[in-house]
């Protein structure tokens, strides 16, 4: 059939499975949502109230459904406003479309109205991207842009295309959803690591996001319950554990349990699976796991080696990598080492409660309580990204996002509204901060035209939280431009854009308002003011080992 060019893109998202898109029109991609307007019984579109908000509302549904998100924006400004939100995809591994627009073929390179060279700007940012010049290429182009997008490590991938692109016609041929290629290759002597497992007195599991991305949860308590091996979890993959679980020492790093560092510390074999060493976890990369053989167990060869130097690897899918690894694993019971960790565990950090303040854990705490088991946690970055880290007790591995990798201030409303959009029956629960809800509170217009009762809930305590924890520990006090003073009224600026407000603060106020706000059927935010003094313990400085942990 003959179709322009915004017809066959349609037609292809609906090929792949899209079924919802998230974006804002423009000039450049008005034949684009022309298309979308024609098939709006097929394909949902959200418009956010910024490009930024669309990028973040696509990665939050991507990573809450394992599909692959997409965005839409136009040329210029539009295709700018996506590149935070691309490069947070890019750094967490999550698989994204973004859609850009261009001015017409012939003005490219002309220094157009709203021209911008889109695809140099995020090619540092993407797994790839395409800039296509003939309408007889989209449709393969589109097709592929999923196939790199879902395959192997996942990430973004972004398509540019002109606007005399969207217009032109061609012969469109529909074709079926592209096949992800198989993960079954493994690269490594899985019988040569299993051996050192099972010879190990004090083996120790350090695994990040690649886990939760391969859907591996089982296979890797299989692994840590017939082994009896002590684990411990980086940011990306709070949840793929339960949090009562034998031999789960919980988070890990900066502002990890000081257990479970301790266990890194002492362990004679670290299995490292599907994480990065990042600079938050492996702080010191000379004298982390320096008393074991390390295993490095990821899909992406090029993590092989880059932060800390691994005895052993294994390159291929974790899903698939635990599964081989079991067959050759004995059972095993290490008593003697799960005494130590007892004894670690006695230092570890415990909050001090409050019947009249409001203290961050008591928060997030009663909040999961009143929210429920199936409830989904989104997060800003701060200090209230690690008390949700440290606290929330109950989630499973889908159910909490975050920024990781790129730390992105004003992620968590964004997210929360494309993860509410996959969930539409679940409570989405956004934990977020004055510092970082400034950012993006403005997509609460989104949430009131959409009717998604995400629950927004704001620890305010008027300062940028852990840039002034940084300065109180390290730079004498000086809080340099950590303290705004900002006296936005929440309750006022939620009702002014058509959602409810609360403000608390004791903890029966709190819990009064979260009780009400989740039987809502819009927005609710609902403001926490908490101590500025309040911080995220314990904490290992930057470059430092787990005897430099700060308990107060």
């Amino acid at each position: 059939m003959i179709l322009n060019g915004s017809e066959i893109l349609v037609n292809v998202l609906l090929e792949q499975g899209v079924d919802t898109v998230f974006g804002y029109p423009g000039g450049a991609v008005l034949n684009i949502y022309d298309a979308l307007y024609k098939y709006s019984d097929k394909i949902h579109h959200t418009m956010t109230a910024h490009e930024q908000g669309a990028a973040h509302a696509a990665d939050g549904y991507a990573r809450s459904t394992g599909k692959t998100g997409v965005v839409i924006a136009t040329s210029g400004p539009g295709a700018t406003n996506l590149v935070t939100g691309i490069a947070t995809a890019y750094m967490d591994s999550v698989p994204l479309v973004a859609i850009t627009g261009n001015v017409s073929t012939p003005l490219i390179g002309c220094d157009s109205f709203q021209e911008v060279y889109i695809a140099g700007i995020t090619m540092p940012i993407t797994k790839h991207n395409f800039v296509v010049r003939k309408v007889e290429d989209l449709a393969d182009t589109v097709r592929e842009a999923f196939r790199i997008a879902a395959s192997g490590r996942p990430g973004p991938v972004l398509i540019d295309i002109p606007k005399d692109v969207t217009a032109n016609k061609t012969t469109y041929v529909p074709m079926p959803a592209v096949e992800i290629p198989a993960k079954d290759k493994i690269v490594g002597d899985i019988e040569e690591i299993a051996d050192l497992i099972n010879r190990s007195e004090r083996p120790f599991i350090y695994f990040g996001g690649g886990v939760r991305i391969s859907e591996a949860s089982d296979e890797l308590r299989a692994l840590i319950n017939t082994a009896d091996i002590p684990a411990a979890y980086t940011l990306m993959a709070a949840g793929v554990l339960g949090y009562g679980e034998k031999n789960n020492l919980g988070l890990m790093g900066m502002h990890g349990c000081y257990s479970a560092n301790c266990a890194a510390n002492r362990a004679d074999v670290m299995i490292a699976i599907g994480t990065r060493f990042s600079d938050r976890v492996a702080l010191n990369t000379e004298k982390f796991g320096h008393n074991a053989k390390i295993v490095h167990i990821d899909i992406d060869p090029g993590e092989i080696g880059k932060n800390v130097t691994a005895d052993y690897s294994i390159v291929g899918d974790v899903k698939r990598v635990l599964t081989e690894l079991m067959k050759h694993i004995k059972p095993a019971k290490h008593d003697a080492w799960s005494a130590q960790i007892s004894e670690w565990k006695k230092d570890d950090y415990v909050p001090t409660d409050s019947d009249t303040e409001l203290k961050p854990h008591y928060v997030i705490g009663k909040a999961c309580e009143i929210a429920g088991e199936d409830a989904i946690y989104v997060t800003d970055v701060g200090q209230h990204q690690m008390w949700a880290a440290q606290f929330i007790h109950h989630v499973h591995p889908k159910n909490f996002l975050t920024s990781g990798g790129l730390g992105t201030m004003g992620y968590g409303y964004g997210a929360a509204l494309g993860a509410q959009t996959a969930h539409p029956d679940k409570p989405v629960i956004h934990f977020t901060s004055d510092g970082s809800f400034h950012m993006n509170m403005n997509e609460v217009c989104t949430a009131v035209s959409y009717k998604l009762p995400v629950i927004t809930v704001i620890l305010n305590n008027a300062v940028l939280g852990m840039v002034r924890q940084w300065q109180g520990v390290f730079y004498g006090r000086r809080f340099a431009s950590s303290e705004p003073e900002r006296v936005t009224d929440y309750v006022k600026v939620v009702e002014g854009f058509g959602g409810k407000g609360f403000h608390c603060e004791t903890p029966a106020e709190f819990e009064a308002a979260m009780r009400e706000a989740v039987k809502s059927c819009g927005p609710v935010w609902i403001e926490c003011v908490i101590d500025r003094e309040e911080k995220v313990l314990p904490m290992i400085p930057a470059g430092g080992t787990v005897h430099d942990t700060i308990f107060k």
